[in-house]
This record gives C-alpha cells, sequence and structure tokens, in this order.
C-alpha cells in the first residue's frame, strides 16, 4: 500500500488491490478512514475533527490527482506522490 501523500502526522495511502468506488485511506495515530474520491465522503473509520478537516481540505485540493493514482494503481503501475497540505 503506497503512501502517497504525508502531512502534519497524517499518512495518505492507496491499496493497488481496492475496489471500486475510487477511494483512498487516511491514517493518523491510532485511526483510519476509507474517502471516496468523486464525493468526498466517509466509507469507512473515522479520525479526529482537526486531521479529518485537513484531510478533506487537502483531497479537494488533489481530486484530479488523486483520481490518476487511482488509474495507475488499477494498472498497478507505480503511484505519484501528492503535494502535502501545507
Amino acid at each position: 500500500m503506497p503512501t502517497i501523500s504525508l502531512f502534519f502526522g497524517i499518512i495518505i495511502r492507496m491499496y493497488y488491490d481496492d475496489h471500486a468506488p475510487p477511494r483512498f485511506h487516511a491514517y493518523y495515530q491510532e485511526h483510519s478512514v476509507v474517502i471516496l474520491i468523486d464525493t468526498l465522503e466517509v466509507r469507512d473509520g473515522r479520525l479526529p475533527r482537526r486531521a479529518m478537516a485537513m484531510v478533506l481540505e487537502w483531497a479537494a485540493l488533489h481530486r484530479q490527482e488523486l483520481l490518476t493514482d487511482w488509474v495507475l494503481a488499477a494498472e498497478h503501475k507505480p503511484l505519484r506522490q501528492i503535494d502535502p497540505l501545507e
């Protein structure tokens, strides 16, 4: 599961064999969440409020890059790093 971004202790990863709909995984301390790329809806899990707000802000800024990585993952190609939230 490649890490595609890291910021403020939040790790963003995408799995090669994940199933549709397009999604990414965010981890912060002992918490994790799965977020759908198209709608930024939480599919599973939860993060602390501040961490969640940062993940959603980051995802909104990088939605197209996330979709590009999703296609690369489906083709089992190397994923691109996505700039962190500043």
